[in-house]
């Protein structure tokens, strides 16, 4: 007799407890499991108390546990599921569930077991596959301030044009890491072996071009040509105080650099006296900056080869991936919980959530 059905007929009949062995009933009713459709005694044989020995939840009820607590803060998250299903979950237990799952997500990682580790979409060999990298500040309670590191990747297949200005990947994929380069880029590079043409996007940061010069010589890379373009523009705004001036300058150069022609930009740059300190340190970081990056900065060459040339998409995902659910008014991270967060994150904007819930069926 399974005990659902022995909690049931008990309801019906009271006295039918007293009518059971006792040790039947020990053997029987020895856990108390939450579930989709409330708390019930349950026998650990039972197919609802399975894998419940780290949280008295449900499969269920934990997968739909790490969804609502990656999509909302965790308080929010318990309301939802009171008000739209019922369930009377605290936020603190979400956040346990959330943390422990989302902490499984690298050592599997790290192990290579591929069937955890999402790879991008690539049509063909010679479909490029854009990689781009870059580092925002988290506030954790251990280190207050820390750099949460996030890579996006995705297959020029995959970009639409939604208008003459304006174009979106429609599948990426995501991976971040609370920490140092050492511990971000083999996580990276998991997700990307055995992919071809890659193109490396990425600002003026050594440590971007350091590691894709160490491991892979043959990408192409290029400097996010808004990142050249504002350094344009901060010298122009030390230089001349008309506006008009200012930006027709920054126009022509601008122009120049699209056009192949970064020898005349840095010849012209030269040949202007700074009018004020504050010009000639712009003048001179500008001038460094574009011959340590010349080889990246053939802008007409990459449009030719319908590449593209700015890394907008990887600060748009950390305002989509991380920003809007990790750096909401008032919230402190322990380290730990946000990489766990960060982890889901990742898999749920990659498309992966299937692994997630692998995951928890296995764990």
């Amino acid at each position: 007799m399974r005990i659902a059905s022995l909690t049931y007929r008990a309801s019906l009949h009271p006295n039918l407890f007293a009518m059971v062995p006792p040790h039947y009933l020990k053997a029987a009713i020895q856990k108390k499991v939450l579930t989709s459709l409330g708390r019930f005694e349950l026998s650990k044989k039972h197919a609802l108390a399975q894998g419940t020995r780290k949280f008295a939840v449900s499969e269920k009820l934990r997968k739909l546990c790490c969804l609502v607590g990656q999509a909302t803060v965790y308080s929010q998250a318990s309301e939802l599921l009171e008000q739209v299903g019922g369930i009377e979950i605290p936020g603190m237990q979400i956040q346990r569930i959330c943390t422990y799952y989302g902490s499984l997500i690298d050592p599997l990682v790290k192990a290579d077991v591929d069937p955890f580790i999402p790879k991008p979409v690539q049509k063909d060999k010679q479909d490029p596959l854009y990689i781009m990298v870059d580092g925002a500040m988290l506030f954790t309670r251990e280190d207050k301030w820390r750099e949460l590191k996030l890579g996006r990747v995705f297959a020029g297949s995959q970009v639409v044009n939604l208008t003459d200005t304006r174009r979106i990947a429609r599948q990426s994929l995501y991976v971040s890491h609370l920490g140092s380069v050492d511990g971000f880029f083999p996580k990276l590079e998991r997700h990307l072996v055995g992919f071809h043409r890659k193109v490396i996007i990425g600002d003026g940061a050594k440590w971007i071009w350091k590691w894709a010069d160490d491991n892979y010589p043959g990408a192409k890379q290029i400097l996010d040509f808004y990142h050249a373009k504002e350094k344009l523009v901060l010298f122009g705004r030390h230089q001349w105080k008309c506006d008009q001036v200012r930006r027709n300058w920054v126009k022509e150069q601008s122009d120049s650099l699209l056009n192949n022609e970064l020898e005349k930009v840095l010849s012209q740059v030269k040949s202007i006296r700074a009018s004020n300190p504050e010009a000639k340190r712009a003048k001179e970081k500008l001038l460094t900056y574009y011959v340590e990056h010349d080889d990246r900065m053939q802008y007409k060459t990459y449009r030719e080869q319908g590449l593209m040339i700015g890394s907008g998409p990887i600060e748009a995902a950390h305002r989509s991936v991380i920003q809007q659910r990790m750096k909401l008014s008032g919230q402190k991270w322990s380290i730990k919980g946000a990489q766990a967060m960060a982890n889901l994150r990742c898999y749920k904007c990659s498309g992966a959530w299937n692994i997630i819930e692998n995951i928890v069926e296995a764990a």
